[in-house]
């Protein structure tokens, strides 16, 4: 795997500890019942303000998007590049084999042969050898008027079926509007869809593209689209981390 990539032992670790006080067994009963489910306070209010005022400083990024130039909406942001912030390599590193377990089961549930492995180095390393060899974690600013239309981060062939987002600024004070929002298409249904409530340092686990769901007659597929409602007032960032790189 590129060097570049790896988190230091400790790091992951002080991550790991962080992550483990959640109940995940009622997290991924959320996430195998709605396709989302919330991890209160992953970061505090310092942590999100230090990460949100990367936002700037060009040296931690690799690019720069601007939504409306690619129709993906309106508002911008920006990939971060190799080495990660500490923080969010550590997050990354230890978020991943909690989510594996469920995207193995519900590849077994879809009938998907591929299976990822216990760690997201090893999961890299596959990436890498796929081509894809982008970071894919991002930091999004909002301000009044812009939003993100519906979407799926997939990036490449390999892409792993679950991302985190957590919100950096606080609701009600830094911005109104702005909702983070989730569609599921079912087959000849309408589509559902989910309005995740966030505070402050908060974290949404969602589904990146599929997610089984159980019907009458076995499991069947679903397809998810995620983005965020037009921005009343104020200023938004969010940071996204994405287990897969890219292409």
């Amino acid at each position: 795997m590129n060097a570049h990539a790896r988190v230091a032992a400790s790091v992951v670790e002080a991550a790991e500890t962080r992550i483990s006080a959640y109940d995940w067994p009622a997290l991924t009963t959320e996430l195998d019942g709605f396709g989302c489910a919330v991890m209160q306070k992953l970061l505090s209010p310092e942590e999100c303000r230090q990460i949100a005022g990367l936002y700037p400083q060009e040296q931690h990024f690799r690019s720069h998007i601007h939504m409306a130039r690619h129709g993906f909406g309106k508002g911008e942001y920006r990939y971060f590049r190799y080495p990660l912030p500490d923080l969010l390599g550590g997050l990354r590193s230890a978020l991943y084999p909690r989510l594996a377990e469920v995207a193995n089961r519900w590849n077994e549930r879809m009938g998907i042969a591929l299976r990822y492995p216990g760690t997201h180095a090893a999961f890299l390393d596959q990436c890498h050898a796929a081509g894809q060899v982008r970071p894919t974690p991002l930091l999004l600013q909002y301000v009044p008027g812009d939003f993100n239309c519906l979407h799926q981060d997939l990036y490449g062939d390999l892409a792993f079926p679950l991302q985190v987002a957590v919100l950096l600024s606080e609701p009600g004070e830094d911005f109104s509007g702005g909702e983070f929002a989730l569609t599921e298409q079912r087959p000849r249904m309408q589509s559902r869809v989910e309005v995740v409530p966030l505070r402050q340092g908060d974290a949404v686990a969602f589904a990146v593209h599929n997610r089984p769901v159980q019907g009458t007659k076995g499991n069947y597929r679903v397809n998810l689209r995620h983005g965020v409602s037009r921005l009343r007032s104020g200023m938004r960032h969010t940071v996204g981390i994405i287990f897969h790189d890219a292409k």
